[in-house]
């Protein structure tokens, strides 16, 4: 959200905010990218109580691309043992349906909003890489949920290439805003376009029909208030405080300094989810340890 305005607001709040929004303002002009009626079904099949595995296995194999993509992970070194696997069906077996959901929600969303600009050439590569993360950090906390997170990771930043795509000028804003010291990310999206990337992603979010709380942290997730705020959801928070953890954790194997974010949040963030700097260090050595593994 923009850093000057942070009202205590809970995820219905946030919702009828995006709602006056997008019909005022420079929003209006924004261009939502339907949500794919592939990943509708998929949510419902997911969605039920007892999930339709023949329903799923049918929405993974109505696209050669997405069942390619399945294969390609199921033979992979993560995942591969034994024989090779042919089949969707086959696949899907080895992944488990979790994994198998996660690959295809990734694959549509990739689709549905593609990047094309310099800027963000690896776009889809880092949100999906994010994603995994924060399903491994997950896995590592009581009580949030890994598809939760791992679909968190996933559209943290996609209000990106959604202004890339409707506003003239935004490829420049995301080399001067990457440039600038003197003001926040989202700062320089506000001053040139008076809207940012958390709020555009946040629209998506809910034209999607994502959950409240996940609108409410993608809104969030640049809001320096948003781990003091106890008008927000504790969900919302738990999924703001592992997005800073999972950025904290690539910023360590890169072995880059802290950024903005951290600076500001991220005491805060270890204090909510009740780790430390030495659980992010263990934690990122169980990754590495865990791809060298699957090498």
């Amino acid at each position: 959200m923009s850093i000057l305005s942070t009202p205590t607001r809970n995820s219905a709040l946030i919702a009828t905010e995006l709602d006056q929004k997008r019909k005022n303002g420079p929003l209006k002009s924004i261009v939502i990218p339907p949500c794919p009626a592939l990943l509708r079904d998929l949510k419902n099949a997911m969605g039920a109580a007892e999930p339709d595995l023949n329903e799923v296995a049918r929405i993974a194999g109505s696209d050669v691309a997405m069942s390619a993509t399945l294969l390609r992970n199921a033979n992979g070194a993560m995942f591969a043992s034994g024989q090779p696997v042919h089949t969707v069906g086959q696949a899907m077996n080895r992944l488990g349906l979790r994994e198998s959901a996660a690959l295809m929600t990734a694959f549509l969303v990739r689709h549905a909003i593609p990047v094309n600009h310099p800027k963000l050439r690896d776009f889809w590569d880092e949100a999906s890489q994010s994603a995994g993360t924060l399903h491994f950090i997950a896995r590592q906390l009581p009580g949030l949920s890994p598809e939760l997170a791992q679909l968190y990771g996933l559209f943290q930043h996609v209000g990106m290439p959604v202004l890339l795509q409707s506003l003239r000028g935004y490829g420049g804003t995301l080399t001067e805003a990457a440039a600038r010291k003197d003001r926040p990310f989202i700062a320089t999206e506000n001053a040139n376009h008076r809207t940012d990337h958390a709020v555009v992603g946040a629209l998506v979010a809910q034209a999607w029909h994502l959950p409240a709380n996940l609108v409410a942290a993608i809104r969030l997730h640049h809001d320096n208030t948003a781990l003091s705020d106890n008008g927000i959801e504790p969900e919302a928070r738990t999924l703001v405080a592992a997005g800073l953890l999972a950025d904290r954790m690539r910023r360590l194997r890169l072995t880059l300094p802290p950024d903005a974010d951290w600076q500001a949040m991220g005491q805060q963030a270890l204090d909510w989810l009740g780790s430390s700097e030495q659980d992010l260090e263990e934690w990122l050595q169980m990754e590495q340890d865990q791809e060298a593994a699957a090498a």
